[in-house]
């Protein structure tokens, strides 16, 4: 497996992707390929932090986004969706990805990441309740699922309100 960022020439396989890791038999698209269309189209997607899984076949077998979203109006990164195809799932991908994105958020200077998730899984990614940041979620009912990963620039006095960006708002 190779975990590199996303290319214009990958955008179709990384919604293929999408689509099969969030499918339900209740609707025919699930809102995280939508989501995905929205960030891509507008002004939070941040390309260095889209990255892409790719199997031994040089097919796209997972994918992770990250966009601009915002702590008491300071910038920071919002995670997700993150996506790996069912027969790729348990095997180190997603793990792999979301080392990536860190790893990437890090080096460009970013304070933390955020997102929400079972706390079971990002936990050992260090991630931990955004209240013990004192970060208040976007909906105060996501409680220990909301989490963020401070990193390498993070400063204890960015606390507040977390904001995703305009393209969560449909969701």
């Amino acid at each position: 497996m190779l975990i590199r960022r996303e290319t214009p020439a990958d955008t179709a396989a990384v919604r293929a992707v999408t689509v099969v890791a969030f499918a339900r038999s209740e609707t025919l698209e699930p809102m995280e390929a939508a989501l995905l269309d929205r960030l891509r189209a507008g002004p939070a997607w941040m390309p260095e932090l889209s990255m892409v899984a790719i199997g031994a076949d040089g097919a796209v077998i997972g994918h992770v986004v990250c966009s601009r979203a915002r702590v008491d109006g300071e910038p920071v990164v919002g995670l997700g969706p993150i996506s790996v195809l069912p027969a790729h799932q348990r095997r180190g991908v997603g793990l792999a990805l979301v080392h990536a994105v860190i790893g990437g958020a890090d080096a460009l200077g970013e304070p933390l990441v955020a997102l929400l998730g079972s706390p079971e899984y990002y936990g050992r990614y260090g991630f931990r309740p955004s209240t013990e940041y004192g970060i208040a979620a976007p909906d105060p009912t996501w409680g220990r699922f909301f989490q963020v990963r401070p990193l390498a620039a993070y400063r204890p006095s960015l606390r507040g309100d977390f904001v995703y960006p305009q393209a969560f708002d449909p969701v």
